[in-house]
Protein backbone atom coordinates (compact mmCIF):
# COMPACT_ATOMS: atom_id res chain seq x y z
CA UNK A 1 0.00 0.00 0.00
CA UNK A 2 1.65 3.30 -0.98
CA UNK A 3 1.69 5.58 1.88
CA UNK A 4 -0.43 9.31 1.08
CA UNK A 5 1.21 12.26 0.48
CA UNK A 6 2.61 14.66 3.14
CA UNK A 7 0.20 17.72 3.36
CA UNK A 8 2.30 20.87 2.47
CA UNK A 9 3.44 22.09 5.14
CA UNK A 10 2.11 26.14 6.07
CA UNK A 11 4.54 28.84 4.37
CA UNK A 12 6.67 29.78 7.59
CA UNK A 13 5.15 33.50 6.75
CA UNK A 14 1.76 32.71 7.18
CA UNK A 15 0.58 34.33 11.07
CA UNK A 16 -1.07 32.32 13.17
CA UNK A 17 -3.89 35.09 13.08
CA UNK A 18 -4.90 34.53 9.21
CA UNK A 19 -5.31 31.20 10.22
CA UNK A 20 -7.64 31.87 12.62
CA UNK A 21 -9.53 34.16 10.54
CA UNK A 22 -9.78 31.79 7.70
CA UNK A 23 -11.01 29.37 10.52
CA UNK A 24 -13.65 31.20 12.05
CA UNK A 25 -15.26 33.30 8.56
CA UNK A 26 -14.26 29.91 6.48
CA UNK A 27 -12.38 28.93 4.00
CA UNK A 28 -14.50 29.99 0.50
CA UNK A 29 -14.64 33.47 2.03
CA UNK A 30 -11.12 33.87 3.00
CA UNK A 31 -8.61 31.70 1.14
CA UNK A 32 -5.16 30.83 2.48
CA UNK A 33 -1.76 30.90 0.51
CA UNK A 34 -2.18 26.87 1.43
CA UNK A 35 -2.31 23.94 -1.18
CA UNK A 36 -5.43 22.62 -0.77
CA UNK A 37 -5.68 18.65 0.02
CA UNK A 38 -7.49 16.30 -3.01
CA UNK A 39 -11.29 16.08 -2.43
CA UNK A 40 -14.32 18.02 -1.77
CA UNK A 41 -12.86 19.02 1.80
CA UNK A 42 -9.15 19.63 1.13
CA UNK A 43 -8.86 23.35 1.64
CA UNK A 44 -10.36 23.17 4.86
CA UNK A 45 -8.18 19.67 5.97
CA UNK A 46 -5.36 21.88 4.71
CA UNK A 47 -6.20 24.85 6.92
CA UNK A 48 -6.31 22.15 9.80
CA UNK A 49 -2.92 20.37 8.78
CA UNK A 50 -1.47 24.19 8.49
CA UNK A 51 -2.92 24.93 12.31
CA UNK A 52 -1.01 21.87 13.60
CA UNK A 53 2.37 22.36 11.86
CA UNK A 54 1.98 26.23 13.36
CA UNK A 55 1.28 24.88 16.25
CA UNK A 56 4.12 21.92 16.16
CA UNK A 57 6.39 24.64 15.06
CA UNK A 58 5.63 27.21 17.75
CA UNK A 59 6.38 24.75 20.28
CA UNK A 60 9.60 23.54 19.75
CA UNK A 61 11.30 26.90 18.82
CA UNK A 62 10.49 27.36 22.63
CA UNK A 63 12.89 27.77 24.96
CA UNK A 64 12.80 27.53 28.86
CA UNK A 65 12.74 30.24 30.53
CA UNK A 66 15.01 31.56 33.18
CA UNK A 67 13.68 31.36 36.52
CA UNK A 68 11.70 34.82 38.04
CA UNK A 69 13.30 35.72 41.35
CA UNK A 70 11.09 34.51 43.91
CA UNK A 71 8.97 37.67 45.19
CA UNK A 72 9.74 39.15 48.65
CA UNK A 73 7.69 37.43 51.56
CA UNK A 74 3.92 38.97 52.69
CA UNK A 75 4.48 41.03 55.32
CA UNK A 76 3.01 40.24 58.45
CA UNK A 77 -0.27 41.49 59.73
CA UNK A 78 -0.53 41.44 63.74
CA UNK A 79 -4.29 41.55 63.44
CA UNK A 80 -6.48 39.08 64.30
CA UNK A 81 -8.50 37.13 61.59
CA UNK A 82 -12.68 37.53 62.31
CA UNK A 83 -14.49 34.71 64.07
CA UNK A 84 -15.11 31.55 61.97
CA UNK A 85 -19.02 31.86 61.11
CA UNK A 86 -18.17 35.45 60.00
CA UNK A 87 -15.53 34.20 58.16
CA UNK A 88 -17.97 31.58 56.50
CA UNK A 89 -20.44 34.31 55.64
CA UNK A 90 -17.55 36.80 54.20
CA UNK A 91 -17.32 33.94 51.80
CA UNK A 92 -21.22 33.68 50.92
CA UNK A 93 -21.29 37.27 49.97
CA UNK A 94 -18.16 37.46 48.16
CA UNK A 95 -19.50 33.68 45.86
CA UNK A 96 -22.83 35.95 45.43
CA UNK A 97 -21.35 38.55 44.37
CA UNK A 98 -19.30 36.59 41.88
CA UNK A 99 -22.12 34.68 40.95
CA UNK A 100 -24.86 37.76 40.48
CA UNK A 101 -25.79 37.79 37.10
CA UNK A 102 -26.66 41.42 37.20
CA UNK A 103 -30.31 41.46 35.58
CA UNK A 104 -33.03 43.38 36.03
CA UNK A 105 -36.68 42.05 37.17
CA UNK A 106 -38.48 41.37 39.79
CA UNK A 107 -35.56 41.18 43.10
CA UNK A 108 -38.23 39.08 45.27
CA UNK A 109 -37.95 38.45 49.18
CA UNK A 110 -34.68 37.20 49.67
CA UNK A 111 -31.78 39.86 50.70
CA UNK A 112 -29.44 41.41 47.77
CA UNK A 113 -26.48 40.05 49.44
CA UNK A 114 -23.89 41.81 47.14
CA UNK A 115 -25.35 45.13 48.88
CA UNK A 116 -24.08 43.61 52.34
CA UNK A 117 -20.28 43.54 51.51
CA UNK A 118 -19.70 47.19 52.52
CA UNK A 119 -21.27 46.75 56.08
CA UNK A 120 -19.97 43.25 56.30
CA UNK A 121 -16.55 45.62 55.93
CA UNK A 122 -17.21 48.63 57.31
CA UNK A 123 -17.97 46.47 60.78
CA UNK A 124 -15.11 44.08 60.79
CA UNK A 125 -12.78 47.15 60.18
CA UNK A 126 -14.24 48.41 63.22
CA UNK A 127 -13.31 45.81 65.24
CA UNK A 128 -9.84 45.71 64.05
CA UNK A 129 -9.67 42.50 62.23
CA UNK A 130 -7.24 41.74 59.10
CA UNK A 131 -8.47 39.45 56.20
CA UNK A 132 -8.11 35.97 56.08
CA UNK A 133 -5.04 35.39 53.54
CA UNK A 134 -7.11 32.71 51.45
CA UNK A 135 -10.16 35.36 50.94
CA UNK A 136 -7.42 38.24 49.59
CA UNK A 137 -7.88 37.21 45.19
CA UNK A 138 -11.83 36.80 45.66
CA UNK A 139 -12.03 40.63 48.08
CA UNK A 140 -9.30 42.12 45.83
CA UNK A 141 -11.48 41.04 42.59
CA UNK A 142 -14.89 42.37 44.07
CA UNK A 143 -12.93 45.53 45.07
CA UNK A 144 -11.73 45.88 41.18
CA UNK A 145 -14.95 45.58 40.11
CA UNK A 146 -17.15 47.97 42.63
CA UNK A 147 -15.01 51.43 43.20
CA UNK A 148 -17.07 51.81 46.48
CA UNK A 149 -16.17 48.97 47.68
CA UNK A 150 -12.34 49.79 47.57
CA UNK A 151 -11.59 52.04 50.73
CA UNK A 152 -13.14 49.03 52.50
CA UNK A 153 -11.68 46.52 51.34
CA UNK A 154 -8.10 47.51 51.54
CA UNK A 155 -8.01 48.04 55.20
CA UNK A 156 -9.33 45.17 56.03
CA UNK A 157 -6.81 43.79 53.00
CA UNK A 158 -3.82 45.46 54.82
CA UNK A 159 -0.09 44.83 53.98
CA UNK A 160 -0.84 41.75 52.85
CA UNK A 161 -3.72 42.34 50.07
CA UNK A 162 -1.11 45.32 48.90
CA UNK A 163 1.65 43.00 48.60
CA UNK A 164 -0.78 40.56 46.38
CA UNK A 165 -1.98 43.77 44.29
CA UNK A 166 1.76 44.17 43.40
CA UNK A 167 2.18 40.87 41.93
CA UNK A 168 -0.77 40.91 39.84
CA UNK A 169 -1.72 43.92 36.85
CA UNK A 170 -5.40 43.76 37.47
CA UNK A 171 -4.95 44.67 41.21
CA UNK A 172 -2.74 47.39 40.33
CA UNK A 173 -5.84 50.07 41.28
CA UNK A 174 -4.75 49.04 45.31
CA UNK A 175 -1.38 50.38 44.76
CA UNK A 176 -3.02 54.11 43.92
CA UNK A 177 -3.78 55.80 47.13
CA UNK A 178 -1.63 53.22 49.36
CA UNK A 179 -0.98 55.64 52.00
CA UNK A 180 0.62 54.49 55.11
CA UNK A 181 0.85 51.17 53.62
CA UNK A 182 3.77 48.64 53.67
CA UNK A 183 4.72 50.21 49.73
CA UNK A 184 5.76 53.79 51.38
CA UNK A 185 8.50 54.68 53.65
CA UNK A 186 7.91 56.00 56.93
CA UNK A 187 6.89 59.07 56.98
CA UNK A 188 9.71 60.17 59.20
CA UNK A 189 12.33 58.48 57.45
CA UNK A 190 13.24 61.59 55.30
CA UNK A 191 15.93 60.30 53.02
CA UNK A 192 13.08 57.44 51.87
CA UNK A 193 10.47 59.74 51.39
CA UNK A 194 12.81 62.30 49.79
CA UNK A 195 13.75 59.42 47.23
CA UNK A 196 10.19 57.59 46.58
CA UNK A 197 9.21 61.54 46.08
CA UNK A 198 11.93 61.99 43.36
CA UNK A 199 12.11 58.58 41.36
CA UNK A 200 8.32 57.73 42.87
CA UNK A 201 5.38 57.08 39.81
CA UNK A 202 2.61 59.81 40.30
CA UNK A 203 0.17 57.90 42.11
CA UNK A 204 3.21 56.88 44.59
CA UNK A 205 3.73 60.48 44.83
CA UNK A 206 -0.10 61.42 45.65
CA UNK A 207 -0.12 58.86 48.35
CA UNK A 208 3.10 59.60 50.36
CA UNK A 209 2.23 63.22 50.27
CA UNK A 210 -1.35 62.48 51.72
CA UNK A 211 0.38 60.67 53.97
CA UNK A 212 3.36 62.71 54.93
CA UNK A 213 0.28 65.97 55.36
CA UNK A 214 -1.62 63.31 57.33
CA UNK A 215 1.43 63.17 60.28
CA UNK A 216 3.07 66.63 59.27
CA UNK A 217 1.38 69.50 57.42
CA UNK A 218 3.94 71.42 57.73
CA UNK A 219 6.99 68.73 56.08
CA UNK A 220 4.29 67.52 53.71
CA UNK A 221 3.73 71.60 52.00
CA UNK A 222 7.98 71.68 52.12
CA UNK A 223 8.37 68.60 50.14
CA UNK A 224 6.03 69.93 47.50
CA UNK A 225 7.56 73.27 47.35
CA UNK A 226 10.86 71.34 46.45
CA UNK A 227 9.43 70.37 42.91
CA UNK A 228 6.61 72.48 42.20
CA UNK A 229 8.14 74.73 39.64
CA UNK A 230 9.35 71.35 37.85
CA UNK A 231 5.86 70.05 38.27
CA UNK A 232 3.17 69.55 35.12
CA UNK A 233 0.05 71.69 35.23
CA UNK A 234 -2.36 68.70 36.13
CA UNK A 235 0.12 67.00 39.06
CA UNK A 236 0.42 70.46 40.44
CA UNK A 237 -3.44 70.90 40.35
CA UNK A 238 -3.40 67.14 42.23
CA UNK A 239 -0.41 68.29 44.96
CA UNK A 240 -2.47 71.56 45.35
CA UNK A 241 -5.91 70.05 46.02
CA UNK A 242 -4.05 67.46 48.72
CA UNK A 243 -3.70 70.78 50.58
CA UNK A 244 -7.50 70.48 51.63
CA UNK A 245 -6.35 67.94 54.59
CA UNK A 246 -5.33 69.64 57.88
CA UNK A 247 -5.74 73.25 56.02
CA UNK A 248 -4.86 75.90 57.96
CA UNK A 249 -3.34 79.62 58.20
CA UNK A 250 0.42 78.19 57.86
CA UNK A 251 -0.61 77.02 54.22
CA UNK A 252 -1.58 80.79 53.30
CA UNK A 253 1.85 81.76 51.76
CA UNK A 254 2.21 78.70 49.65
CA UNK A 255 -1.45 79.62 48.39
CA UNK A 256 -0.84 83.10 47.95
CA UNK A 257 2.06 82.22 45.22
CA UNK A 258 -0.09 79.70 43.29
CA UNK A 259 -2.46 82.49 42.57
CA UNK A 260 0.63 83.45 39.86
CA UNK A 261 0.69 79.68 38.60
CA UNK A 262 0.51 79.31 34.71
CA UNK A 263 -2.57 76.64 35.27
CA UNK A 264 -6.01 78.59 35.29
CA UNK A 265 -7.36 75.17 37.20
CA UNK A 266 -4.42 75.91 39.98
CA UNK A 267 -5.28 79.13 40.47
CA UNK A 268 -8.71 78.58 40.95
CA UNK A 269 -8.18 75.59 43.71
CA UNK A 270 -6.01 78.09 45.37
CA UNK A 271 -8.39 80.90 45.27
CA UNK A 272 -10.88 78.26 46.97
CA UNK A 273 -8.85 76.95 49.67
CA UNK A 274 -7.50 80.83 50.31
CA UNK A 275 -10.93 81.91 50.69
CA UNK A 276 -12.21 78.82 53.08
CA UNK A 277 -9.64 80.54 55.25
CA UNK A 278 -11.84 83.37 57.03
CA UNK A 279 -8.44 84.86 58.02
CA UNK A 280 -6.67 85.04 55.13
CA UNK A 281 -5.72 88.03 52.84
CA UNK A 282 -7.67 86.95 49.73
CA UNK A 283 -10.82 86.39 51.90
CA UNK A 284 -10.15 89.87 53.18
CA UNK A 285 -9.52 91.41 49.42
CA UNK A 286 -12.74 89.29 48.46
CA UNK A 287 -14.74 90.74 51.34
CA UNK A 288 -14.05 94.21 50.64
CA UNK A 289 -15.68 93.62 47.17
CA UNK A 290 -18.48 91.95 48.51
CA UNK A 291 -19.55 94.98 50.90
CA UNK A 292 -19.58 97.38 48.15
CA UNK A 293 -22.16 95.11 46.54
CA UNK A 294 -24.05 93.86 48.98
CA UNK A 295 -25.59 96.23 51.94
CA UNK A 296 -28.66 97.66 53.93
CA UNK A 297 -31.24 99.20 51.96
CA UNK A 298 -31.16 102.77 52.53
CA UNK A 299 -35.03 103.75 51.13
CA UNK A 300 -38.19 103.16 53.20
CA UNK A 301 -39.14 102.19 56.61
CA UNK A 302 -38.82 97.97 56.34
CA UNK A 303 -35.31 97.05 56.52
CA UNK A 304 -34.02 94.79 53.03
CA UNK A 305 -31.14 94.00 51.41
CA UNK A 306 -29.71 96.33 48.11
CA UNK A 307 -27.09 94.43 45.73
CA UNK A 308 -25.36 96.83 43.25
CA UNK A 309 -23.40 93.78 41.10
CA UNK A 310 -19.94 94.67 39.73
CA UNK A 311 -19.98 96.23 36.00
CA UNK A 312 -16.44 95.00 35.73
CA UNK A 313 -14.18 91.64 36.11
CA UNK A 314 -11.03 93.52 36.64
CA UNK A 315 -7.45 91.81 36.70
CA UNK A 316 -6.91 91.41 40.51
CA UNK A 317 -10.04 89.92 40.80
CA UNK A 318 -9.11 87.79 38.12
CA UNK A 319 -5.69 86.68 40.27
CA UNK A 320 -8.02 86.38 43.28
CA UNK A 321 -9.38 83.51 41.34
CA UNK A 322 -13.09 85.11 39.83
CA UNK A 323 -13.39 83.61 36.44
CA UNK A 324 -14.46 86.30 34.00
CA UNK A 325 -16.19 84.63 31.50
CA UNK A 326 -19.92 82.75 33.03
CA UNK A 327 -21.10 79.86 31.95
CA UNK A 328 -23.51 79.38 29.07
CA UNK A 329 -27.04 81.21 30.22
CA UNK A 330 -25.62 83.13 32.84
CA UNK A 331 -24.84 87.05 33.24
CA UNK A 332 -21.93 88.11 33.97
CA UNK A 333 -23.17 90.39 36.60
CA UNK A 334 -24.82 87.92 38.52
CA UNK A 335 -22.18 85.25 37.87
CA UNK A 336 -19.10 87.74 39.12
CA UNK A 337 -21.36 88.51 41.82
CA UNK A 338 -21.53 84.92 43.03
CA UNK A 339 -18.06 84.31 42.95
CA UNK A 340 -17.42 87.69 45.08
CA UNK A 341 -19.83 86.61 47.70
CA UNK A 342 -18.82 82.71 48.19
CA UNK A 343 -15.37 83.52 48.86
CA UNK A 344 -16.05 86.40 51.50
CA UNK A 345 -15.93 85.31 55.05
CA UNK A 346 -19.75 85.24 56.89
CA UNK A 347 -18.03 86.84 59.59
CA UNK A 348 -18.40 89.92 57.74
CA UNK A 349 -21.68 90.42 57.59
CA UNK A 350 -23.33 90.54 60.75
CA UNK A 351 -21.20 93.86 60.85
CA UNK A 352 -22.35 94.62 57.74
CA UNK A 353 -26.42 94.25 58.68
CA UNK A 354 -26.43 95.95 62.21
CA UNK A 355 -25.60 93.59 64.13
CA UNK A 356 -27.97 90.75 62.62
CA UNK A 357 -27.69 87.57 62.99
CA UNK A 358 -27.45 84.66 60.13
CA UNK A 359 -31.38 83.95 60.44
CA UNK A 360 -32.03 87.58 60.52
CA UNK A 361 -29.83 88.48 57.67
CA UNK A 362 -31.35 85.47 55.49
CA UNK A 363 -34.67 86.56 56.40
CA UNK A 364 -34.50 89.76 54.71
CA UNK A 365 -36.01 90.75 51.53
CA UNK A 366 -33.71 91.33 48.71
CA UNK A 367 -34.37 93.94 46.68
CA UNK A 368 -34.35 94.07 42.55
CA UNK A 369 -34.72 90.31 42.37
CA UNK A 370 -31.19 89.27 43.36
CA UNK A 371 -31.82 86.99 45.93
CA UNK A 372 -31.75 83.72 44.32
CA UNK A 373 -28.28 84.83 43.43
CA UNK A 374 -27.53 86.01 47.04
CA UNK A 375 -28.35 83.26 48.80
CA UNK A 376 -27.18 80.25 46.68
CA UNK A 377 -23.82 82.16 47.35
CA UNK A 378 -24.06 82.30 50.79
CA UNK A 379 -25.08 78.76 50.89
CA UNK A 380 -21.99 77.91 49.21
CA UNK A 381 -19.91 79.99 50.83
CA UNK A 382 -21.54 78.24 54.29
CA UNK A 383 -20.10 75.11 53.09
CA UNK A 384 -16.69 75.88 51.91
CA UNK A 385 -16.34 77.47 54.83
CA UNK A 386 -18.48 74.57 57.32
CA UNK A 387 -20.20 77.13 59.16
CA UNK A 388 -23.30 75.59 60.91
CA UNK A 389 -25.21 78.81 61.97
CA UNK A 390 -25.73 80.00 58.30
CA UNK A 391 -26.43 76.35 57.35
CA UNK A 392 -29.19 76.00 59.80
CA UNK A 393 -30.10 79.75 58.81
CA UNK A 394 -29.75 78.84 54.80
CA UNK A 395 -31.73 75.63 55.67
CA UNK A 396 -35.05 77.08 57.21
CA UNK A 397 -37.48 74.81 59.27
CA UNK A 398 -38.02 71.26 57.47
CA UNK A 399 -41.67 72.06 57.14
CA UNK A 400 -40.55 74.35 54.93
CA UNK A 401 -41.39 73.74 51.37
CA UNK A 402 -38.18 73.31 49.39
CA UNK A 403 -39.36 76.15 46.64
CA UNK A 404 -40.02 78.85 49.86
CA UNK A 405 -37.21 78.00 51.41
CA UNK A 406 -34.90 80.91 52.86
CA UNK A 407 -31.75 79.84 51.27
CA UNK A 408 -32.01 77.52 48.15
CA UNK A 409 -34.47 75.01 46.18
CA UNK A 410 -32.07 72.58 45.23
CA UNK A 411 -31.56 69.27 46.99
CA UNK A 412 -28.05 68.74 45.76
CA UNK A 413 -27.27 71.94 47.50
CA UNK A 414 -29.44 71.26 50.61
CA UNK A 415 -27.31 67.99 50.85
CA UNK A 416 -24.23 70.04 51.68
CA UNK A 417 -25.43 72.22 54.08
CA UNK A 418 -26.69 69.51 55.74
CA UNK A 419 -23.79 67.60 56.05
CA UNK A 420 -22.02 71.01 57.55
CA UNK A 421 -24.59 70.08 60.56
CA UNK A 422 -23.56 67.67 63.55
CA UNK A 423 -25.07 64.15 62.57
CA UNK A 424 -27.95 64.18 65.29
CA UNK A 425 -29.09 67.28 64.25
CA UNK A 426 -28.77 66.75 60.12
CA UNK A 427 -30.77 63.33 60.91
CA UNK A 428 -33.54 65.32 62.93
CA UNK A 429 -34.15 67.69 60.33
CA UNK A 430 -34.44 65.48 57.36
CA UNK A 431 -37.07 63.13 59.23
CA UNK A 432 -39.07 66.59 59.82
CA UNK A 433 -38.63 66.93 55.83
CA UNK A 434 -39.85 63.78 55.26
CA UNK A 435 -42.77 64.03 57.95
CA UNK A 436 -44.34 67.38 56.34
CA UNK A 437 -43.57 66.65 52.38
CA UNK A 438 -42.67 63.10 51.97
CA UNK A 439 -40.12 60.78 50.20
CA UNK A 440 -40.64 62.05 46.88
CA UNK A 441 -37.29 64.59 47.21
CA UNK A 442 -35.81 63.03 50.59
CA UNK A 443 -33.42 60.49 48.66
CA UNK A 444 -30.26 63.12 48.33
CA UNK A 445 -30.94 63.90 51.83
CA UNK A 446 -31.20 60.59 53.11
CA UNK A 447 -27.29 59.99 51.91
CA UNK A 448 -25.80 62.63 53.70
CA UNK A 449 -27.20 61.52 57.14
CA UNK A 450 -25.21 58.74 59.64
CA UNK A 451 -25.87 55.26 59.66
CA UNK A 452 -27.33 53.61 60.96
CA UNK A 453 -29.97 55.76 61.28
CA UNK A 454 -31.34 57.61 64.43
CA UNK A 455 -34.71 56.05 65.39
CA UNK A 456 -36.57 59.30 64.64
CA UNK A 457 -35.65 58.93 60.99
CA UNK A 458 -35.93 55.31 60.32
CA UNK A 459 -39.37 55.54 61.76
CA UNK A 460 -40.16 58.51 59.68
CA UNK A 461 -39.20 56.78 56.52
CA UNK A 462 -41.07 53.47 57.68
CA UNK A 463 -44.04 55.69 57.86
CA UNK A 464 -43.94 57.47 54.71
CA UNK A 465 -43.38 54.01 52.57
CA UNK A 466 -46.33 52.78 54.76
CA UNK A 467 -48.31 55.55 53.49
CA UNK A 468 -47.38 55.35 49.77
CA UNK A 469 -48.41 51.77 49.76
CA UNK A 470 -51.96 52.78 51.20
CA UNK A 471 -51.86 55.09 48.70
CA UNK A 472 -51.73 52.23 46.16
CA UNK A 473 -48.68 53.15 44.42
CA UNK A 474 -46.15 50.48 43.03
CA UNK A 475 -43.32 50.15 45.78
CA UNK A 476 -40.32 50.86 42.66
CA UNK A 477 -41.38 53.81 42.44
CA UNK A 478 -39.42 54.38 46.24
CA UNK A 479 -36.89 51.75 44.70
CA UNK A 480 -34.16 54.09 45.76
CA UNK A 481 -35.16 54.25 49.32
CA UNK A 482 -36.09 51.36 50.18
CA UNK A 483 -32.56 50.40 48.99
CA UNK A 484 -31.51 52.43 51.41
CA UNK A 485 -33.50 51.66 53.97
CA UNK A 486 -32.19 48.03 53.52
CA UNK A 487 -28.67 49.26 54.29
CA UNK A 488 -29.31 52.40 56.67
CA UNK A 489 -32.35 51.15 59.01
CA UNK A 490 -31.17 49.83 62.58
CA UNK A 491 -31.39 46.36 62.42
CA UNK A 492 -33.20 46.27 65.82
CA UNK A 493 -36.37 48.18 63.67
CA UNK A 494 -36.89 44.08 62.03
CA UNK A 495 -39.63 43.14 65.07
CA UNK A 496 -41.59 46.24 64.35
CA UNK A 497 -42.25 45.83 60.76
CA UNK A 498 -42.92 42.38 60.92
CA UNK A 499 -46.69 44.07 60.22
CA UNK A 500 -45.93 45.45 57.51
CA UNK A 501 -45.05 41.83 56.00
CA UNK A 502 -48.60 40.55 55.32
CA UNK A 503 -50.67 41.70 52.27
CA UNK A 504 -53.51 43.85 53.00
CA UNK A 505 -56.86 43.92 50.66
CA UNK A 506 -56.24 46.30 47.97
CA UNK A 507 -58.33 49.65 47.61
CA UNK A 508 -60.53 49.94 44.23
CA UNK A 509 -58.31 52.82 43.06
CA UNK A 510 -54.95 51.11 43.88
CA UNK A 511 -52.39 49.98 41.05
CA UNK A 512 -53.13 46.14 40.48
CA UNK A 513 -50.91 44.07 42.46
CA UNK A 514 -49.22 46.70 43.93
CA UNK A 515 -49.93 45.55 47.58
CA UNK A 516 -48.27 42.10 46.92
CA UNK A 517 -45.40 44.04 45.72
CA UNK A 518 -45.27 45.37 48.61
CA UNK A 519 -45.52 43.07 50.99
CA UNK A 520 -42.53 41.25 49.01
CA UNK A 521 -40.92 44.20 49.59
CA UNK A 522 -41.31 44.55 53.38
CA UNK A 523 -40.21 41.50 53.46
CA UNK A 524 -36.98 41.83 51.72
CA UNK A 525 -36.44 44.55 54.18
CA UNK A 526 -37.40 42.46 57.34
CA UNK A 527 -35.26 40.36 56.35
CA UNK A 528 -31.92 42.21 55.34
CA UNK A 529 -32.39 43.87 58.77
CA UNK A 530 -32.21 40.16 60.36
CA UNK A 531 -29.15 39.30 58.20
CA UNK A 532 -27.86 42.34 58.99
CA UNK A 533 -27.94 42.09 62.95
CA UNK A 534 -26.62 38.32 62.35
CA UNK A 535 -23.94 39.58 60.44
CA UNK A 536 -22.81 41.92 63.36
CA UNK A 537 -23.47 39.58 66.65
CA UNK A 538 -20.51 36.85 63.89
CA UNK A 539 -18.04 40.05 64.44
CA UNK A 540 -18.76 40.17 68.10
CA UNK A 541 -15.25 39.53 69.08
CA UNK A 542 -15.39 36.47 71.24
CA UNK A 543 -13.00 35.74 73.38
CA UNK A 544 -12.16 31.85 73.32
CA UNK A 545 -11.81 32.18 69.38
Amino acid sequence: MSRPAAAPAAPVSVPWEELVTSALLGTDRRPLAVAPRPGPDGAAAALLDAAAVHTVRRRAGLLPAPAAPRPAPAPADPRPVPPAAARSRLAQLLADRAGASGGGGRRGAAPDLTELIPQWLATANRHGYRAPDAVLPALLEAARARTDLRPGALTFAGPRGLWLAGLNPDWRFALRGASGSALLPEVTDREGVRRLWDEGLFAERIALLAAVRAHDAEAARALLDTTWSSERAEDRLMFIDSLRTGLSGADEEFLERALADRSRNVRATAAELLSALPSSALAGRMAVRALSCVSPGLTGTEPFVAVEAPHECDAEMQRDGVVALPPSGRGERSWWLGQLVESSPLSVWPGRFAGRGAREIVALPVADGWGEELHAAWCRAAVRQRDPAWARALLGAPSTPPSHGPGTASLAERSKLLAVLPAAERAEWVAGFIAAHGLSEAFQLLGVCPTPWAQPLGRSVVDALDIARDAGSYPWSFSGVMGLAERCLDPAEADRLEILTTTPDEPEDASPGANGYWSEAFQRLVSTLRLRAAMDEELTPDDGE
